[in-house]
């Protein structure tokens, strides 16, 4: 379960998942939520994968494994259309996009299918915070430096903004999370010495 929260993270190490922390780390809030919600949908679907795993066809199991995502998928949308309306317009078509993000796919093929349901379901909650970790991260650099706020919150006092500072509204376009998330592998992999022989 720690694994993918450090060295072998689905984000940075596997580059898995990229395409979702470019678009929906504009603002904390969403990648929160994002975040969570890629979580709760690895974990059960992992576990329910490991329960019925014995049972799956091995020529159906991709059709049995993505029916499976997508009813959760769909349980989490309406769960933030009845709950968090605004995130939910926030992240638009990205939360039933989930289903096709290879962290969930890849879990449930190199993970689920051969483990019993506790450890899928860790493997899923390790994943899913994991991938949650970097687009936290992503967010938060992205609306501090882009908007000044963190989770709409003002952060940086009026008057730094009167002794001439300005906003960077670079920071808020998609192109730029590709520049954080490069400083994050950068970091990580300066800071983990044997992952750069790999």
């Amino acid at each position: 379960m720690l694994g993918p929260l450090n060295k072998n993270n689905p984000v940075i190490i596997q580059m898995l998942g990229i395409c979702s922390a470019l678009a929906v780390t504009s603002k904390l809030e969403p990648a929160i939520v994002m975040g969570l919600s890629v979580t709760v949908v690895v974990a059960f679907a992992n576990v329910i994968i490991s329960l019925i795993r014995n049972t799956i066809p091995n020529r159906i199991r991709i059709i049995v494994q993505l029916v499976v995502v997508a009813a959760l998928v769909t349980v989490v949308s309406e769960f933030l259309k009845a709950y968090a309306f605004d995130v939910n317009k926030q992240l638009s078509v990205f939360v039933g996009l989930i289903i096709t993000n290879c962290i969930l796919m890849g879990r449930l093929e190199a993970f689920a299918l051969g483990n019993g349901p506790w450890a899928s379901f860790l493997d899923g909650i390790g994943n899913g915070l994991g991938y949650g970790l970097i687009l936290v991260i992503i967010g938060f650099f992205r609306e501090l430096f882009g908007s000044g706020s963190l989770l709409g919150i003002q952060v940086i006092p009026q008057a730094v903004y009167d002794f001439g500072y300005v906003n960077n509204g670079l920071v808020i376009l998609p192109p730029m999370a590709l520049f954080v998330v490069a400083v994050i592998i950068w970091v990580h992999r300066s800071r983990n010495k044997e992952l750069q022989e790999s």
